[in-house]
């Protein structure tokens, strides 16, 4: 397939918008991450998206609208909180988890009775959207289970080829993924953490959301329970591995250092080469636009072994980054 490279420009964001709705794929920037979108309500077209992406068809995709009010034709319970929530964070890196209307393909959720809506904060992925002219699902722009693509040149590595069009725009501003947050239920419950954090939510609803079990236990547990459903992206597949092996080290911040000093010195005193990603104490948001990018900067280095070591979770940015960073490492963890 010839993949058509297109810029940011309002005549080549209408050719990607007719190759949507032509059942094409086309990747695009968000504030958050690049997707690799699709229409939404094409069974079809998202089934080329799992094949793109090598990505399991039961790991559902977020379905991406231009307007809030584009929330209807998804889901037909709106209430207090879920208005609370669009007032105050749309457009933005928050992800509302609802039921579905028999329209949304079970393609497009996962098989699961429920759809994971978002509207995106960035003028290029809204003009796509709006131009296509139906909701577009889109999950991360990246061969599944390698690191989100952020940069415009991760997504022509990974997809080249494989999709209709990749529309090259500003590296991402966020560089984490959306917060999903399920309000299926009284007490909302955050499925993947991102930069809209659980205190920000109880302050906008009044109520504390709960944390899905899933973030809270190493995710080959989940692997191995072939009956779990996952709500979100993320919750069930191995994400965000580079191609060297990675470890995690924990504790105080002098310790810390002293150990990845140690274990580089040995390594490399192995013929091995290392890598290190080593943020400030308190730099979450810089951690959460540079991780990913790390990660790809050491795969193109072809380091042996990654050295990464950990940010404090319970600032709430810090945690979704951990989360991150956890998976990466496949939840191999020292501590110090």
């Amino acid at each position: 397939m010839n993949t058509k490279i297109l810029t940011t420009k309002n005549e080549d964001i209408k050719i990607a918008a007719e190759i949507i709705k032509a059942g094409g794929l086309v990747a695009f920037p968000t504030e958050t991450v690049y997707g690799l979108g699709a229409n939404a309500l094409d069974a079809d077209a998202v089934k080329k998206v799992y094949a793109a992406k090598g990505r399991p068809s039961d790991n559902p995709m977020i379905v991406h609208i231009a307007r809030a009010s584009d929330i209807d034709k998804l889901t037909p319970n709106v209430n207090k909180m879920i208005v609370a929530l669009i007032d105050n964070f749309w457009p933005g890196p928050l992800t509302l988890v609802l039921k579905k209307r028999d329209e949304v393909p079970t393609e497009t959720t996962g098989g699961s009775d429920t759809v994971a809506v978002r509207m995106p904060d960035d003028t290029v992925a809204l003009a796509l959207i709006a131009q296509s002219g139906c909701p577009v699902a889109a999950p991360s722009a990246n061969l599944s289970g390698k690191p989100s693509s952020t940069k415009p040149e991760h997504v022509i590595d990974d997809l080249s080829g494989k999709i209709d069009a990749i529309i090259s725009g500003e590296d991402c501003r966020i560089g984490i993924e959306s917060t999903v947050l399920d309000v299926t239920s009284e007490v909302p419950m955050i499925l993947r953490p991102g930069l809209v954090t659980a205190a920000e939510i109880e302050a906008v609803i009044g109520i504390k959301p709960s944390l899905d079990p899933s973030l809270l236990r190493k995710e080959t547990q989940a692997d191995d329970a072939t009956e779990f459903k996952p709500k979100s992206p993320g919750m069930k597949y191995k994400h965000y591995a580079p191609k060297a092996q990675m470890t995690v080290i924990e504790g105080r911040r002098n310790r810390v250092i002293n150990e990845i000093e140690r274990v580089k010195k040995l390594n490399e005193s192995m013929g091995k080469s290392v890598g290190i990603i080593l943020f400030e104490e308190k730099a979450f948001r810089e951690a959460a636009h540079d991780f990913f990018a790390k990660l790809r900067e050491l795969d193109e280095q072809e380091v042996d072994l990654i050295l990464a070591g950990a940010l404090s979770d319970t600032d709430g940015v810090g945690f979704a980054v951990m989360n991150r960073m956890l998976k990466s490492a496949g939840y191999n963890i020292v501590k110090v």
